[in-house]
């Protein structure tokens, strides 16, 4: 592209960038009324790092990925929450309904954020600020969780702008602003400038957005490659990136890293039976089922394996995913103590796609148990019905493991 062409940005789309706040932490505080006000952090192995942490423990210095020891000597009367992932997801996908509901193109970034392109909305709900409070207001009243909200000509504006005033912030850039708004914004502000690209930068005299824009771009791609040219068209105010909806998840996954390193096989058994539950309930809720189970182990030394089943036909079912995973483990030594265990299920296909088979009355009775349980939770709470072999009471959970860290994904 002509170097001219690329100095004047494209200012004719309106990109909104949605972010909640402190979602992980919010939605303990929501659910638990007794909760609200108090610094609530996500995280409690003594091994591990803070997930999230409330507005109240940030004043003490907590922020997510923050070792749990140093959160506990910050604010040692903190709450402290192992994670419901589940719970966070299932509060996600009626965020996503709205936006989408609202927003007619919507690209979901994370768990708790997603972009929207709303060019060309102005008809429907007049000026883009319209839409955003329109947006926050429908969010407030369906999840009692607050949202801030940027709106700007590109995607990493629009993500700047929804930073800008946290919590519960609107922010519009307007494209005749951005030259002045862009002009004072520290470098590290901008998405894909971090702290070694700072430090490189700094050592070369450049500190700020100005000192960038003291040389064009060519300079930049001959002196930094790729990032040269990047930071140059990002401190012009240049995103040609699109929004894109998000594509199917590729894989359903859960882990658990435990507080102390074991060989106890029981125990282990156990973590894969709770994950299982995990993930056959988001498989029934996407309307899809995997052919192939993944068990991951880290050991003491942080060394790690991953093994692998494909089975004789697509399943949701949580028995059969946990069978699988059980005999991947069965099948090894373990000849150090496990730190982590994992389990996944991919190679995903549809529930209407599947071939009918010979009807199994035993494979039956174990799909209608699994929906029978998944009409409870969706009713009563994730821990209102439990098998009793995935049943640990909450001593046991503490004297075990003393956390529970979990990590619930969707690979791409």
């Amino acid at each position: 592209m002509d170097e001219s062409l690329r100095a004047v940005p494209d200012f004719k789309r309106v990109i909104l960038h949605l972010d909640m706040d402190a979602f992980f932490t919010s939605v303990e505080q929501a659910d638990d009324p007794l909760l609200q006000g108090k610094p609530v952090v996500i995280g409690q192995s003594l091994r591990g790092v803070a997930s999230a942490a409330s507005y109240e423990a940030r004043k003490y210095g907590i922020r997510s990925a923050m070792p749990i020891v140093q959160a506990k000597k910050l604010c040692p009367h903190a709450v402290f929450l192992p994670g419901r992932m589940s719970r966070y997801r299932e509060i996600s996908v009626k965020i996503m309904n709205i936006m989408r509901a609202l927003c007619p193109l919507v690209e979901q970034a994370s768990v708790d954020e997603a972009y929207a392109d709303i060019s060309g909305t102005r008809r429907i709900f007049g000026p883009p600020e319209n839409i955003a409070r329109r947006l926050k207001a429908e969010i407030l009243a369906a999840t009692n969780l607050t949202c801030s909200v940027g709106i700007a000509p590109n995607k990493f504006l629009a993500k700047i702008a929804s930073d800008w005033n946290k919590p519960g912030g609107l922010t519009f850039i307007p494209p005749a602003d951005v030259p002045a708004f862009l002009r004072d914004l520290p470098l590290g502000r901008i998405p894909g400038v971090g702290k070694q690209f700072q430090e490189e930068l700094r050592r070369i005299g450049v500190t700020t957005i100005p000192h960038v824009l003291a040389h064009p771009r060519t300079y930049w791609n001959e002196l930094m490659g790729k990032r040269g040219a990047f930071l140059h068209d990002r401190a012009c105010g240049i995103d040609d990136s699109p929004v894109v909806p998000g594509s199917d998840p590729k894989s359903c996954s859960a882990e658990n890293t435990l507080d102390r390193d074991t060989l106890d096989r029981t125990l282990l058994e156990r973590w894969l039976l709770i994950q299982a539950e995990r993930i056959g309930r988001e498989l029934r809720g996407l309307g899809k089922k995997g052919l192939t189970v993944t068990l991951k182990i880290k050991f003491q030394d942080f060394s790690s394996i991953t093994r692998s089943r494909t089975l004789a036909r697509p399943t949701d079912i949580t028995t059969e995913i946990f069978e699988a995973a059980r005999m991947l483990l069965t099948a090894e030594k373990l000849p150090r103590p496990v730190r982590l265990i994992g389990t996944g299920v991919s190679n995903f296909r549809f529930v209407q796609a599947e071939l009918p088979l010979m009807p199994d009355a035993g494979r039956k009775r174990s799909q209608q148990l699994d929906q029978a349980m998944d009409r409870i939770r969706d009713k009563f709470g994730n821990k209102s019905i439990l098998r009793a072999e995935a049943a640990i009471r909450e001593s046991d959970a503490v004297n075990d493991l003393l956390s529970q860290k979990n990590r619930t994904s969707n690979g791409q």
